[in-house]
């Protein structure tokens, strides 16, 4: 999470939420709520498949697989993305209370920036449905999904490495 204002960081905190904590939060809703134990594969296949933030126009749904808790027999079973989005809401938390948190930080003379240009979201988390809505509503902020996050970080790496005297101030010493 980062703050950035004319090419300099203004504020900026890591917090350890990704996609594998999604997947394990999965997983728990998974067997505590249908009593069947699945991997980490197929949880972020059902993340990827219906997971969301904010519900989507029509429901969805998806067939999994895992084994039964109490005999250990493999078993289909459905999920749904309210289920999903259920499993989600702590991590989600987690990102919400960051971008709030890096917002009080924040010196309020970026204020006027963040308004007019809003809020850019990169990264994995970025691709979860709904995630830019649910900021937007919550931030009443106008909120941008970058059009390749899964890149973005790596790319504007690049960018500032090869224009380092540029971009010096963004780097931590």
């Amino acid at each position: 999470m980062a703050v950035i204002s004319l090419s300099a960081v203004a504020y900026a905190e890591s917090v350890r939420v990704a996609g594998d904590e999604a997947d394990e939060a999965i997983i728990r809703y998974i067997q505590q709520h249908h009593q069947i134990a699945i991997g980490q594969n197929e949880a972020e296949r059902i993340k990827l498949r219906i997971g969301s933030a904010s519900p989507p126009p029509e429901p969805l749904f998806t067939e999994a697989s895992g084994k039964e808790i109490l005999t250990g027999i493999p078993r289909p079973f459905r999920v749904t993305d309210a289920e999903v989005r259920e499993a989600l809401r702590e991590p989600i938390g987690v990102i919400l209370e960051s971008v709030r948190r890096a917002f009080e930080k924040t010196p309020p003379d970026l204020a006027a920036d963040v308004c007019q240009n809003g809020v850019w979201l990169a990264g994995g988390g970025a691709l979860l449905r709904g995630l830019g809505d649910l900021l937007g509503r919550t931030l009443r902020l106008p909120v941008h999904v970058e059009k390749d996050p899964l890149t973005t970080v790596a790319r504007g790496a690049g960018i500032a490495m090869e224009a380092m005297d540029q971009y010096r101030q963004v780097f931590i010493n």
